[in-house]
This record gives C-alpha cells, sequence and structure tokens, in this order.
C-alpha cells in the first residue's frame, strides 16, 4: 500500500532540510524499515515550501504512525525548527487520499 502527505517547510530552509535527510540517523531509517516502511520520497515544492511525501507500507501503519517511538520524537524536535509542527513537536501532516494511479 502507498501512503502520502503533505507537510509545510518554513520559507529559507529548503537546503537545511535538504541536508538534515540526506544524513538521515542510520536507527531512525532502521525503524522505518523494519515498521514496514520503505520506498519512501520528499519532494519540495519550492515556490510555497509545501512537501510532498509518498512511501510504501508493508501492513496498515507508515511512518506517520511511530509518533510514540523516542527516535521519532527526537527527530521531531530536530526538526521543529524549520517545519511547522503541532505543540508536540509533530510536523503538521495531511494525508493524501489517492485518486489516480497508473502501474
Amino acid at each position: 500500500m502507498r501512503q502520502a502527505f503533505v507537510m509545510q517547510l518554513k520559507k529559507g530552509y529548503e537546503a537545511e532540510y535538504q541536508k538534515r535527510h540526506a544524513a538521515i540517523w542510520p536507527e531512525l531509517k532502521a525503524l522505518l524499515k523494519e515498521s514496514g516502511v520503505s520506498d519512501y520520497s520528499i519532494f519540495l515544492e519550492r515556490e510555497t515550501g509545501k512537501l510532498f511525501a509518498v512511501q510504501q507500507v508493508t501492513g496498515s501503519s507508515g511512518s506517520q504512525d511511530l509518533g510514540d517511538n523516542p527516535i521519532v520524537q527526537r527527530w521531531w524536535a530536530y526538526m521543529a525548527d524549520i517545519m511547522e509542527t503541532h505543540a508536540d513537536l509533530s510536523p503538521i501532516s495531511l494525508p493524501l487520499e489517492e485518486v489516480f494511479h497508473m502501474d
């Protein structure tokens, strides 16, 4: 199953966002894979700062369901200064409904 969602990057942090993800923590990457998340991509719309994420998920949950994990909570805190977040520092994320897929 594929899951997609959008998030919001703060203006001027495009390069920093890419830099942090280029050096994603090995323990976070391992957690995602162990949780059934694969083929995970994030795209940036530079003019608006919108981030579009899509991931392949084995099972019924994806990265957006790992918020209780301490590794994920540390990542949220690490990213909070450059993204729009909730009070708990989780990114404001809106799920997207798949309306078309060409295989």
